[in-house]
């Protein structure tokens, strides 16, 4: 099992959301190396979500990969934001994952939090200028997520 860190903004689709509808597809990644994470996902992968473009933003619980290598329809459809004219159906080029709600953190951990007890190097969230909205997480940092949200 691999753990991963999901960025949505909470006014497109939170985790209340997503415990809402207990599964969705992560539709909308436009990004080529977002994208390629996405298709490393496996069944039973965890992922952090986490809330951006808010005060403060952070990571707010935890879903699970259910169905990997889904085909996001998005990229079909002209009335999306997300539509990719030189995308087709025989060869499409953005992929995605479904998952479903596992649970809300009783803390939230804040981007300030975060910062405190990782370095750049170890959580990509971090970083300056990221803006991935997808990325791995090694276990050992995981582990101290999980922590951190008790």
């Amino acid at each position: 099992m691999n753990y991963w860190l999901m960025k949505s903004e909470p006014e497109t689709y939170s985790i209340s959301d997503l415990d809402r509808d207990r599964t969705t597809i992560w539709d909308g990644v436009r990004n080529y190396q977002a994208r390629n994470y996405l298709r490393q996902m496996q069944v039973g992968d965890l992922a952090f979500f986490y809330h951006s473009n808010t005060t403060p933003p952070g990571i707010v619980g935890l879903m699970r990969v259910v169905i990997p290598e889904v085909i996001d329809p998005t990229q079909f459809d002209s009335s999306s934001p997300y539509y990719d004219p030189k995308s087709d159906s025989h060869s499409p080029r953005w992929y995605t994952v479904k998952v479903e709600f596992v649970k809300v953190f009783p803390r939230f951990i804040s981007l300030p939090t975060l910062k405190q007890k990782f370095s750049p190097e170890e959580l990509g969230v971090v970083r300056q200028g990221n803006r991935l909205s997808v990325m791995p997480v090694t276990d050992a940092i995981a582990q101290t997520i999980l922590a951190l949200a008790q």
